[in-house]
Order: structure tokens, then sequence, then C-alpha cells
């Protein structure tokens, strides 16, 4: 379903659980990026009615998510560490050109956090499918099902939009071959997306 081209070595998550920690503080930030990248479509495309009432439901799932994360984090005796930049994310801006329209740029935004997403989904399926922890392996599986969800969201209202636009299947179709090289300098680090 997320046609990416390279999926992630499962060995990633020796890293992850190793530093329990710093992965859920990561990924507490992802959940927090995600509700403010959910707002600022808002903030940005308010004409766009059916964006605004997704994005209104999309950044209070988000911001449970947030909490639920944190939740784990202080029941583990650990705390929130601080928020760090994500390379990954800056990789994938680097595909859309600059310069654009309002429109075609609200149409990479999409596209954008629909890839975010979908490689956020399947690195959760991964540590559903590999942690030794039994609870955390039952709240990324949990995870990994919403994180479909928007996937499909976004990627629905790219194609939508950006019907007249461009030719959004073209260009997501390339994305993912780019996506794939740049995850491959990834999967090293106790990072949502590292």
């Amino acid at each position: 379903m997320l046609k990416l081209k390279l999926p992630t070595d499962p060995r990633w998550v020796n890293i992850a659980e190793k530093n329990l920690e710093e992965i859920l503080t990561d990924h507490a930030f992802c959940e927090q990026k995600a509700a403010s990248s959910a707002i600022s479509f808002i903030v940005q495309y308010p004409e766009y009615t059916d964006l605004v009432d997704a994005m209104l439901a999309l950044a209070s799932e988000e911001l449970d998510h947030l909490k639920m994360v944190h939740e784990i984090i202080k029941k583990k005796g650990l705390s929130l560490g601080r928020d760090r930049k994500d390379p990954y994310v800056s990789d994938l801006k680097k595909f859309f050109a600059k310069g654009s329209n309002r429109e075609s740029v609200m149409i990479h935004r999409l596209m954008l956090a629909a890839m975010i997403e979908a490689r956020s989904c399947e690195r959760f399926k991964v540590l559903s499918e590999n942690l030794t922890d039994p609870e955390l392996c039952k709240f990324y599986h949990k995870l990994m099902v919403s994180e479909a969800t928007h996937y499909t969201l976004f990627l629905g209202f790219a194609k939508k939009y950006g019907k007249k636009l461009m030719d959004v299947e073209k260009i997501w179709n390339n994305f993912l071959i780019y996506e794939a090289s740049i995850i491959k300098g990834y999967g090293n680090k106790e990072l949502i997306h590292g």
C-alpha cells in the first residue's frame, strides 16, 4: 500500500531499542511537528474547507499521539528530551523546486506530508514486529494503522487539488524514487526517520 521503494532494515530496531529514551523523545516531537504542520495548512489555506476540516481532526489526533508517547516515557521512568532536527525531512524538501505558485506549493507540501507519514508508518510497522517489549509492539501497531490513514489523507488531497495543476501521480512516483535514494543514508540512528 505504501509503495516505498526501499524497506527499513529490521536491524534498525536494535539501535532504537538500545536507546529507547532517544527514540521515544524523537517520536514525541515527530507527533508535535505533525500537529503543527496540520495547523499550518489551516492557517495558510483556509479557503479549502474540506482540507481545514481534515487538518483540524488531524492536529487533534497528532496531539493525542504526543500525549500517548509522553505517557509511555513517564511510565518507563524516562523524561522527554529536547527536540532535534530531522535531516530526513530536510532532505525530502529538496525534491521540490522553490518559487512555485501558492497552489503548487500546497500540493508539494501535501505530498511531502504524505511521504513523511508513509515512512513513519513503515518504521512503526518495523518497531511493532521487532521490539521485545510487548506493550510497545502493541502501541506501535496501533500507530502504524493511524499513520497509514494519514498518508492516504495527504496523498488524496494532493491528487484532488493538484489534478488541474500538475501530474501528481508522475511527481509522486518520482518522489518515491528520490525518497529511496536518500533513505539509504539513514537507519543507523535512534530516530524515527534516522
